[in-house]
């Protein structure tokens, strides 16, 4: 039996049914495949706005210097206002002045160089300590991360009320409770804690303790900070326990400094500011002081000195290569190479800048000069491809036009062709300004990777840019200088997004279509 002959108006219509098929399915296609570079674009900016959250803030010590001798220095040092800010902070702890470890754990609340501010201001202030002087220290960069992430899971429980207190043999202290059932339902709480067990604070008549045991009506505590409470006395006040997220050995801040804080901010010693700091500084070896301020104006000096060697001889070149020079196979040469410069990876032109600049015409390293030439070198074949391209797409009837009127060549390509060319100029230019200002391994080796730890004030000073540091900090040990990494970044995207921003907007506003 044969199957039935199948017309020409359905085999027309069963292809026009697989092309919109087809097209559906690359429509679709498309579709995915810009919803996951949004997606991952999405938790790229994510994961860094979350892990910058931190370094927008910090923490600060207040401590009032009450020091009148120190008006009588005319040469204060960081060694005698960091004496100065150490005696102050013993004065909070009396209680531990003849115990050195308990010492050196609170002067570890901040970092010896936190004074820095401090020494400028007694510096350009005459008999600034006449009177009692307010400071604020940055507190250091483990504390101040532990009072940021690990704080919130900490666990506050309301014990009891305390009993007799009293000193054992060992060193340690006894506590007893005051009611008849003892600590018989914080000793049930203890026992359910998962192994390996947390370390667990104690506080009570203004004393911090760390508990050692628990056992029935008596808790083992070791004492942390505070003036201890009277020794056989019913005390009857209020006992709170602190559970800690964490061992001690887990982290690099101790117990005594956790409670040594906790006493702080009850006393309101310790406040949370926004991190100035971060915009105003220079780079430093401590996070906490650590800030951006000499990236920012190197990149500036940088991209300053990239756009005026790069964009006028990026400019006169394609404009002399498109409306001036013949054809030839000296020209096609040059193209062909200018062509093939866009494509070289960026390190070359590092070392065509060290070989060069360094080594030959012997300039200083780590300068914003040398930097700026090199990134122009590099981005000088991106602004004659797309200052040829802009050029390219003006019609041929403008040229036509002026010529008939009587103009020469010069006075219809700067008078005519070059201002219409010119929103197309401007955006390659601005592009290439954008890709010099993330380029990073040109700079490292024309040494811009130094540390600088003053903000440069000329091209001519030593500086580094905002790539070279996000690289350094980024390879930094603390565990404080990833939520600094990723504040930089943020900047860093910032700026390149206003960059971009502004060549789309000169195009829209200039731009002429034909």
């Amino acid at each position: 039996m044969t199957k039935p002959a199948v017309s020409s108006q359905g085999l027309a219509e069963r292809r026009l049914k697989k092309r919109h098929a087809a097209e559906r399915r690359f429509k679709l296609y498309g579709q995915l495949a810009i919803g996951i570079a949004i997606g991952f674009l999405a938790i790229l900016l994510v994961s860094i706005a979350g892990k910058a959250f931190n370094a927008f803030s910090h923490h600060m010590l207040v401590l009032t210097i009450d020091q009148a001798e120190l008006s009588e220095r005319a040469d204060l040092t960081v060694s005698d206002l960091n004496l100065a800010t150490r005696d102050t902070l013993l004065s909070e702890f009396p209680e531990i002045s003849t115990d050195r470890t308990a010492r050196i754990e609170l002067f570890g609340l901040t970092t010896r160089l936190a004074v820095l501010p401090l020494t400028q201001d007694a510096a350009q202030t005459p008999n600034m300590f006449d009177a009692p002087v307010e400071t604020r220290l940055a507190l250091s960069d483990d504390l101040d991360l532990y009072l940021k992430n690990d704080l919130k899971n900490q666990r506050e429980i309301e014990v009891g009320r305390a009993g007799r207190f009293a000193a054992l043999a060992s060193g340690a202290f006894r506590l007893t409770d005051a009611g008849p059932d003892g600590f018989i339902a914080f000793q049930d709480l203890v026992d359910e804690l998962p192994e390996p067990r947390t370390d667990i604070l104690i506080s009570f008549s203004g004393a911090w303790f760390e508990l050692i045991e628990v056992s029935g009506a008596a808790l083992e505590l070791r004492h942390l900070a505070g003036t201890l409470p009277e020794f056989g006395e019913q005390n009857a006040s209020q006992i709170e326990a602190t559970l800690l997220p964490s061992a001690s050995e887990d982290r690099k801040v101790t117990n005594r400094q956790i409670a040594f804080v906790m006493m702080l901010k009850d006393r309101n010693k310790i406040l949370k500011r926004f991190n100035t700091s971060l915009f105003t500084n220079s780079d430093s070896t401590y996070p906490e002081l650590a800030g951006a301020a000499a990236a920012l104006v190197g990149s500036m000096f940088t991209m300053l000195i990239t756009a005026l060697f790069a964009i006028p001889i990026g400019i006169l070149a394609a404009v002399y290569l498109e409306e001036f020079a013949r054809k030839s196979l000296l020209t096609n040469i040059i193209e062909v190479n200018i062509n093939n410069l866009a494509a070289v990876p960026s390190i070359i032109f590092g070392l065509l800048g060290a070989a060069v600049f360094l080594n030959t015409f012997g300039l200083p390293r780590s300068v914003p000069l040398v930097g700026g030439l090199v990134l122009g070198l590099l981005v000088l074949p991106t602004i004659i491809i797309a200052s040829r391209a802009a050029l390219q797409s003006v019609p041929p009837s403008v040229r036509d036009a002026a010529l008939g009127l009587g103009a020469s060549h010069s006075q219809a390509v700067f008078h005519h062709v070059l201002p219409l060319a010119a929103p197309g100029i401007f955006t390659g230019a601005i592009i290439a300004m954008a890709r010099a200002l993330g380029e990073t391994a040109p700079l490292l080796l024309i040494g811009m990777v130094a540390f600088i730890s003053e903000v440069p004030r000329s091209p001519n000073d030593e500086a580094t840019v905002l790539p070279v540091l996000i690289y350094k900090w980024f390879s930094g040990a603390e565990r404080a200088w990833e939520p600094m990494t990723a504040a930089v970044i943020i900047m860093l995207l910032t700026i390149l997004v206003a960059m971009n921003l502004i060549a789309v907007l000169l195009r829209r506003r200039f731009e002429r279509r034909w």
